[in-house]
């Protein structure tokens, strides 16, 4: 019998039951969300039960998401009673390197407002050494989550904020150098005021499953919150900043030019739906880049290192486009009802973001004030 909110949370918020263990039945299936659970015997992850306060300050209410650095978890402020995000590191240096980019981010960008910075860090002892804790506002799902389902128009105010604050990044003398689906969130309002009451009501109560695995300190597999698509508004915040590097440091590249590739690959992800070129091998993807877009620049022929092998007609320069890979037939066959006219807008801007040569490409500032981009933008009233 389930319990109904009234019945889980106390009058001032506070959880009482902490969700609800899933029966053995269904234990696969919070496995198959959650992070791997190996992690957390091997001292990687830090276990974390529904309920724990961590700093004597954040009370663990929900799960958010995971990576391959990270577990990020909701929780309540009992101080300030706000909603916040809890991004809580694997042990080693990869969270004081984000944590000093944010800082530099906050130093130099003017606007940060279109950025996810920190409000507050900890540190908290593990099995393999210490854990950087960062405190965020809570923000929604990542920009590859319900992608598909969204009109067009969100995505494309989406599109365009992101190259804003690509370009803020970029005056700031800052390369993002990881810039992809997942390092992008949507808005979901101004929920930060939320008791965790009305978290769950927003949210559901969590889902979860014992950590079965022997560790350290108990933990619970949780699945992540599920968001409904009602609540994303098109704005997005940028984050995920532990890659990057500022301009004039020893790392030759990436560089802007690399992170307007990238942002030309997000760009095209949203306006079709779908991802422009496919390929799981890193040899593969390549060839059906070269398939749709022309050879390689004669000049990078015996440069790629990538653990596979090269093709030799990457660098034919005799050969061309093929035909039913044309950026033209790739948004054609993801927009069966796109007009002539914001077509060839699409390839165009496609064509100019998607240049071999990084001296050649687009910055985010011209970008801005192209003229078939900005005609894109207005038929969706961005």
């Amino acid at each position: 019998m389930s319990l109904a909110v009234d019945d889980v949370v106390t009058e001032d918020g506070k959880p009482n039951d902490f969700g609800s263990f899933v029966s053995s039945d269904d234990e696969i299936e919070i496995e198959e969300m959650c992070e791997p659970i190996e992690r957390y015997a091997n001292g990687i992850y830090y276990p974390i039960c529904i309920g724990d306060v961590l700093a004597g300050t954040y009370r663990v209410i929900h799960k958010l998401g995971w990576g391959g650095f990270s577990t990020v978890w909701m929780a309540h402020d009992l101080k300030r009673q706000k909603l916040v995000a809890l991004k809580i590191g694997i042990p080693g240096d990869t969270g004081e390197r984000e944590l000093n980019m944010q800082r530099e981010i906050l130093h130099r960008v003017k606007d940060t407002s279109r950025y996810l910075t920190f409000l507050d860090t900890f540190s908290v002892p593990g099995m393999n050494g210490t854990h950087l804790v960062m405190v965020f506002p809570v923000r929604g799902p990542s920009l590859h989550n319900y992608m598909r389902d969204l009109e067009v128009k969100t995505r494309m105010i989406a599109a365009k904020q992101l190259l804003l604050a690509l370009e803020s990044l970029h005056d700031a003398g800052i390369v993002h150098c990881d810039l992809n689906s997942g390092s992008m969130l949507w808005d979901i309002g101004n929920i930060d005021e939320c008791c965790p009451k009305m978290a769950y009501q927003i949210f559901g109560r969590p889902r979860k499953a014992p950590v079965w695995v022997e560790t350290w300190k108990p933990g619970e597999l949780v699945s992540p919150i599920q968001v409904d698509k009602k609540l994303l508004q098109g704005n997005i915040f940028l984050a995920d900043f532990g890659l990057a590097i500022k301009t004039g440091s020893p790392v030759k590249c990436p560089s802007f030019a690399s992170d307007m590739w990238s942002y030309m690959c997000l760009f095209a992800e949203l306006h079709l739906g779908c991802v422009p070129f496919r390929g799981r091998a890193n040899a593969t993807a390549l060839s059906n880049l070269v398939r749709s877009l022309g050879p390689l620049p004669p000049q990078w022929d015996g440069m790629y290192d990538a653990g596979d092998t090269p093709e030799d007609f990457w660098y034919d320069q005799t050969q061309t486009p093929h035909t039913l890979v044309t950026l033209e037939e790739i948004t054609k066959r993801a927009r069966p009802g796109i007009v002539d006219s914001e077509l060839k807008l699409v390839v165009s801007v496609l064509l100019k973001g998607f240049t071999y040569l990084p001296e050649n490409r687009l910055t985010a500032a011209e970008l801005l004030q192209d003229k078939d981009f900005n005609a894109i933008m207005e038929l969706y009233g961005c």
